[in-house]
């Protein structure tokens, strides 16, 4: 029988509840503040947080969560998985931690992708041959010393060996028959090093997330796994091993990991909701601790208690200890419910964020191990709040679904390709490799700052409509004197690009304090989408009438769609996402109908999450994709075929939705490849694509400016794979958090290669 780990969470939201360390990070990064300042700011949240958690009673507190960037970055770093470009730098090390997120002048950083299935971004360790680990960073321990000073007893908490290795990359020194998941031994070796620390600093449980394994793994990868933690458990003098996966069903994983010696185990049963089905039949859980993950750590609804308990129940006998906690880390939600004041109250009472879910979870903890009858009022208030959420008439409009009940496949289907850009050939004008942007310009403080006054009632909308418009001049006319062909708008009136969506249409509510980090400083507000999906009005046609009218040359519409909104939405929960996905893509259609009609002859529709929803399991691939696609097109096939549509793809691995790619029909599809030197396009090769696309040529998540070489190098490797009929060129992204003095360089490079290469092709 094991100690006890007692209710828990996997992780908790580190950025700050008012966005303390974002401000600290910028601050840092523009020298405004040195190293001391920045981590002052980040021991008093790491002590905030420790403080939270331990006075809300839980059973464990999990330490090594906080991050000035990223947790997989982190891992590289004490495992010294340090790329030598980084090392050359002769950079201090928190420097060179954050030139391999952002980069410096002389050094692209690394790349980034998302977290599994989340809006997540981590940075890809490059792992080879000659990766040379060893414990080179010992702040897991310093952390837990650190809490330990304040009378809180921790559970460290890092990545687990074999997913921070199924997550690496190879480096380009590698042989094509490596994989890093060779170098698994070494890096064991190294993990068994730090447990050994640990164990001498007085850590009972260190907690190895292994979420790799909530996807399709093979045999010898669960060999591997069965490997690595028998290493690790044989281990003399080690703390306790709590090894959760989560994002999904583990599947086999789940025996291989009970037959090791690893003292506890942690399941999603929010996304892996079959697992109970296959934990009844594990013998080996009985002399181990089961952490049931049975409070959703990604969506912001309210526990349904009398579920959960009774799954819990059903559990109980099966392992030695049965332990509540939440589905994976809290990273992925708000700090707190209560920081919202003008939430619809009825809405607001279906909500729970990181902290009401923490009270859930310890909620839940004493309910299953004490009797209901200690929590009887908790337990009835909750049940009150999921009956009003699901007898409420308001999540439910006959006319949304009388438009749905009357779609037909042709809905989704535009004329022949060869037609359509043959027509918009014709109606466009356009030269060799077209240059545009994908469609956001630098939000500087005078436009943040009209924003704020508008919505505290300092200045009336005429005025700050007036100073949108002074904004969207300055942005066309820059585009035009750098040459470009395809313009933007900028979009200084959209504080996100979900989120302004969701504020013009029914359906969703917006928070003002919700923040989740998406990447290294970088937060959004996801919206919360609560009932059916409308638009009532036009929302985008009027500023892009107004950009039309500033220029002779074609300004794109510009448009987020239905999955990503989806994607980077706090979604209901019940009903399928497909339906939601249909209501929501008849909203952008009426959109892109109505730019066509004032005049707009190319509209984006932004599909950057089309990769981050594809299940983790490849068996629901095709139902999600099917339905995903569908969305796409029904949004974008209610125009001409001289309207030409684009899509932007972004930070995402491709290669398991090309086919989808493919079956979005765009006729021009952008896409982010500065980071991984245009390895996406041998992808779409691959599958016969044969509409334009726009391989990012310039890498704008990083502060660095690319050289006219560099770029003309891009564009050449790119011709290998596209001819120049089909190519465009563009950055990675949008441009909304860079400045403008790196922009206007960056795109008169970027104009600069194009031309060299277009003048190569006469």
């Amino acid at each position: 029988m094991t100690s006890k780990i007692g209710s828990t969470v996997l992780g908790y939201p580190r950025i700050g509840p008012r966005r303390e360390l974002k401000r600290a990070l910028e601050s840092y990064w523009v020298g405004k503040i040195g190293q001391d300042q920045l981590r002052e700011t980040a021991a008093e949240l790491r002590a905030r947080t420790w403080r939270e958690l331990h006075d809300a009673g839980l059973g464990s507190v999990p330490s090594n969560t906080f991050s000035y960037y990223d947790q997989v970055l982190d891992t590289a770093v004490t495992f010294g998985a340090i790329p030598e470009r980084y090392r050359a730098l002769g950079l201090d090390p928190l420097d060179t931690y954050f030139a391999m997120a952002r980069g410096v002048e002389s050094t692209p950083p690394l790349e980034m992708t998302k977290w599994f299935d989340t809006n997540y971004h981590y940075l890809v360790p490059e792992i080879g041959p000659e990766t040379t680990f060893s414990l080179a960073d010992r702040t897991p321990v310093e952390r837990f010393r650190e809490a330990e000073r304040m009378g809180i007893t921790t559970r460290p908490v890092l990545v687990g060996p074999l997913t921070f290795l199924l997550l690496s990359k190879k480096t380009a020194e590698a042989p094509d028959s490596f994989t890093p998941l060779d170098r698994l031994d070494d890096l064991v070796r190294s993990y068994a090093e730090l447990l050994s620390e640990l164990h001498h600093a007085g850590v009972e449980w260190v907690q190895l997330d292994e979420p790799a394994f909530a996807a399709d793994r093979r045999s010898s990868e669960l060999e591997k796994l069965r490997g690595a933690y028998e290493r690790l458990g044989r281990l003399s003098a080690r703390p306790k091993l709590f090894v959760p996966t989560y994002f999904g069903d583990p599947g086999e994983s789940l025996e291989v990991l009970t037959s090791t010696p690893i003292e506890a185990l942690g399941v999603d049963l929010v996304a892996g909701a079959t697992t109970t089905n296959v934990l009844s039949g594990l013998t080996g859980l009985r002399n181990k601790t089961l952490v049931a993950g049975l409070v959703d750590g990604r969506n912001i609804w309210r526990t349904d208690l009398d579920h959960a308990l009774a799954t819990g129940a059903t559990l109980l006998g099966l392992a030695g200890e049965v332990a509540v906690g939440t589905s994976c880390s809290l990273l992925h939600v708000p700090y707190d419910v209560e920081f919202e004041r003008n939430v619809d109250p009825q809405v607001k009472s279906w909500l729970a964020f990181a902290k009401q879910k923490v009270e859930e979870v310890v909620l839940l903890d004493r309910a299953l191990h004490e009797g209901r009858e200690v929590v009887r009022e908790q337990l009835d208030n909750a049940r009150a709040a999921i009956e009003d959420r699901r007898n409420a008439t308001r999540l439910r409009d006959e006319r949304v679904r009388a438009r749905t009940g009357q779609l037909r496949p042709e809905h989704a289907r535009r004329g022949d390709r060869a037609k359509r850009r043959a027509d918009q050939r014709q109606a466009l004008g356009l030269p060799p490799l077209p240059l545009t942007t994908i469609g956001s310009f630098p939000q500087t403080a005078d436009v943040r700052k009209a924003r704020a006054q508008l919505n505290n009632g300092r200045i009336d909308r005429a005025t700050y409509e007036s100073r949108m418009l002074d904004e969207i001049r300055r942005v066309i006319e820059l585009q035009e004197e750098l040459g470009l062909d395809v313009l933007v708008h900028g979009e200084p009136e959209r504080n996100d690009m979900v989120q302004y969506f969701s504020e013009h249409m029914e359906g969703f509510v917006s928070t003002e304090n919700g923040w989740v980090q998406s990447y290294g400083s970088r937060c959004v507000r996801p919206p919360i989408l609560f009932g059916e999906v409308s638009r009532p009005d036009p929302i985008t046609v009027g500023w892009a009438k107004e950009a039309q009218g500033m220029t002779d040359k074609p300004v794109k519409g510009m448009l987020t769609g239905p999955v990503t909104i989806l994607a980077w939405s706090f979604v209901r929960d019940d009903q399928p996402l497909a339906e939601t996905a249909e209501q929501v893509a008849l909203a952008i259609r009426d959109e892109v109908v109505d730019l066509e009609s004032a005049g707009i002859r190319v509209v984006q529709v932004d599909e950057p999450a089309l990769r981050e929803l594809l299940p983790l399991r490849s068996e629901q691939h095709g139902q999600y994709l099917e339905w995903a696609v569908r969305s796409f097109r029904l949004a974008t096939s209610g125009v001409a075929d001289s309207t030409q549509i684009h899509t932007h793809l972004c930070y995402s691995e491709f290669g398991e939705v090309i086919n989808a790619i493919v079956d979005l029909d765009a006729d021009v599809t952008s896409l982010e490849a500065a980071r991984s030197r245009m390895e996406v396009l041998d992808d779409l090769n691959s599958v016969g694509f044969a509409n334009e696309v726009g391989p990012g040529v310039y890498d704008i998540h990083s502060p660095r400016v690319p050289e006219v070489g560099e770029i003309e190098k891009s564009l050449r490797a790119a011709l290998e794979a596209v001819p120049a009929d089909r190519l465009w060129v563009n950055p990675d992204c949008g441009l909304k958090t860079r400045g403008y003095e790196e922009v206007r360089t960056a795109l008169a490079n970027m104009r600069t290669a194009a031309v060299r290469v277009r003048d190569s092709l006469n």
